[in-house]
């Protein structure tokens, strides 16, 4: 991935933290983003910050974005409504890699309170930087959609 895309990164309130820590971190390697919030700790409604990623990925083809909640799962299950959308919830790289090379994952979704600001950046790192392999996992792909087989 190119560093000229815009990447949308929205969290809830448990997520605010590593958002900002992974905008900082990325912005300063010349990334950047559309942040649709959370913009506080302040409790709010994840799916009113995964939408908006949702639908920005759907309008912009080839585009990566990152959503976080506290587990992860919530705010990924809201973006995973979306078509089009092959969010993968990660917590190692391996799995954010995976995710890319096998799934075409198009989000990544981060649970914020169950790993650190270190391994957040290094799975987004490995995210966007990682290639679709296609092949034999396309056909996979295919069938992900509802009426893909």
């Amino acid at each position: 991935m190119t560093n000229s895309k815009i990447i949308p990164i929205g969290a809830d309130h448990a997520g605010f933290q590593l958002k900002e820590a992974i905008i900082k971190h990325f912005t300063e390697r010349g990334y950047k983003f559309k942040d649709y919030g959370a913009y506080s700790e302040e409790s709010i409604d994840y799916p009113d910050y995964g939408h908006p990623v949702a639908n920005h990925v759907q309008e912009n083809e080839g585009t990566l974005g990152i959503v976080i909640c506290g587990s992860g799962n919530g705010i990924n299950m809201t973006v995973n409504k979306h078509q089009g959308i092959r969010s993968a919830l990660t917590w190692t790289e391996e799995l954010a890699e995976l995710a890319r090379q096998h799934n075409d994952a198009n989000i990544i979704a981060l649970p914020a309170r169950f790993i650190s600001v270190e391994n957040g950046i290094k799975m987004v790192e490995k995210f966007l930087t990682t290639d679709f392999e296609g092949g034999r996992h396309q056909k996979r792909v295919n069938k992900i959609a509802c009426g893909g087989f």
